[in-house]
C-alpha cells in the first residue's frame, strides 16, 4: 500500500511534479485539442516542477539538519565544520541523520544518568562528610566545655577527658591526611617511586607491624602455603605498603576471634603478579561488594564507628592501585570469609 510517510525527498518531488504537471497538461489539451502539445507541456512541466520542487525541498531540509548538527555539538562552528556543512552534510541521506540524531540522543541520555548518578554519591558523600567530621569535633567541644566548667580542676576525670579529646583531634587529622592523600591521588599530584621488591617480605614487614592488633583477637598472620617462593614486582613500595595496611587491618577489624589472615601471591598471565588478602571472618552482604570502594561507604556503620578508622582507606586503596594502572577487587561470602586482591606488574629488568 502506497504511504506518503516514508517517501524520500526524490519520490516526493516527483509525485509533487505529477500532481502540478499532469493537470496543467489536461487544461492545455482541452484548450488546444492537441495531443503533441499536451504531450511536450506535461515533458517540460514534470521535470521543471521536479527540479525546482527538489531543489527548494533540499534546500528547507539542509536548513533544518544544520540545525539540527548545531544543537547537537553546541558549538560555534569552525572552518573546518562550514566546509562540512556545505559540502558533506548535504550528501547524508534523512536516514543517516536521523541515526545521527538518535546516537546522540541515546548518548545525552546517558550523560544525564550519569550526572544524576554523580548527583546521588554527591549528597551522600556529603552527608557522609558531614557526620565524620561532627562526629569528632562535638566529642571534642564536649570535652572542652566539661574542662572550661571546673573537670580541669578534677584530678579524677582531667587527664580522661584531655586523653579522649586528643583522640578525637588524632581522628579528625587522620580524616584530612586521608582526604588530602585522595585529592592528590585523583589529581594525579601524588607521584609513583617505582621499584623492584619482593612482595612476600613486603606482606610479612606489615604482617609484624600491626601483630599488637592481631595478638589482642589472637589471630595467625601468615603466608599461604605455596605462595612462599619469592616473587618480585615492580611498583611503589610505600604506597603499596599502604595498601597493605588498610587491608591487613580491615582484615584483623572484621575478622573473628582467633582466626587467620593470609597472604597469597600468584603469577598470572602477562607480565602481572597476583596479591590476595583473606580472612575467615563474618563477611561482607552481596549488596554491599559493588560500593565496597567508595569513599565513607560502610557496610554496618554502627560497627564500623566503633572499630574506628576514616571509611576512607579502601578508596585509597583503589586510587593507589589505579594509579599503578591495575586492578582492585573483593569476593566475600557470609560466615566463610573476604578476599581482597589486586594486581602488580612483575619486575622491572634495569
Amino acid at each position: 500500500m502506497f504511504s506518503s510517510k516514508n517517501l524520500t525527498p526524490q519520490q516526493l518531488s516527483a509525485v509533487t511534479a505529477t500532481v502540478i504537471a499532469l493537470p496543467v497538461s489536461i487544461g492545455i489539451y482541452f484548450f488546444t485539442l492537441n495531443w503533441w502539445v499536451a504531450l511536450l507541456s506535461l515533458a517540460v512541466i514534470f521535470p521543471g516542477s521536479y527540479g525546482i520542487i527538489y531543489f527548494m525541498l533540499q534546500q528547507f531540509i539542509n536548513r533544518k539538519i544544520k540545525l539540527i548538527y548545531k544543537l547537537i555539538y553546541q558549538t560555534k562552528a569552525s572552518k573546518r565544520e562550514e566546509f562540512y556543512y556545505k559540502n558533506i552534510l548535504p550528501q547524508k541521506s534523512i536516514e543517516e541523520v536521523r541515526e545521527d540524531a538518535q546516537e546522540w540522543a541515546e548518548q545525552k541520555k546517558t550523560e544525564i544518568e550519569v550526572l544524576q548518578q554523580n548527583e546521588a554519591y554527591r549528597k551522600e558523600f556529603l552527608q557522609n562528610l558531614s557526620h565524620e567530621l561532627k562526629t569528632p569535633i562535638f566529642a571534642i567541644q564536649g570535652y572542652v566545655h566539661t574542662l572550661l566548667d571546673g573537670a580541669l580542676d578534677n584530678p579524677g576525670v582531667n587527664k580522661k577527658f584531655l586523653a579522649s579529646t586528643s583522640r578525637n583531634i588524632d581522628r579528625l587529622v587522620n580524616l584530612v591526611d586521608d582526604l588530602d592523600e585522595i585529592s592528590k591521588l585523583e589529581s594525579g599530584e601524588q607521584l609513583l617511586y617505582k621499584e623492584n621488591f619482593i612482595i612476600q617480605d613486603l606482606i610479612k614487614d606489615v604482617f609484624e607491624s600491626l601483630a599488637i592488633k592481631s595478638d589482642e583477637k589472637q589471630m595467625r598472620m601468615q603466608i599461604k602455603k605455596g605462595c612462599e617462593l619469592p616473587l618480585t614486582v615492580h611498583a611503589d613500595k610505600e604506597k603499596i605498603r599502604q595498601v597493605l595496611i588498610n587491608l591487613i587491618d580491615n582484615a584483623i577489624k572484621y575478622g573473628k576471634q582467633n582466626g587467620v589472615i593470609e597472604g597469597s601471591v600468584y603469577k598470572i598471565e602477562g607480565r602481572k603478579i597476583l596479591i590476595e588478602i583473606s580472612d575467615d571472618g563474618l563477611g561482607i552482604h552481596e549488596e554491599h561488594l559493588g560500593r565496597i570502594f567508595e569513599r565513607f561507604y560502610r557496610t554496618d556503620a554502627a560497627r564500623s564507628r566503633k572499630v574506628g578508622g576514616s571509611g576512607l582507606g579502601l578508596s585509597i586503596c583503589k586510587h593507589i592501585i589505579e594509579a599503578h594502572d591495575q586492578t582492585i577487587h573483593v569476593r566475600s561470602t557470609i560466615d566463610v570469609g573476604t578476599t581482597f586482591g589486586f594486581t602488580l606488574d612483575k619486575r622491572k629488568d634495569q
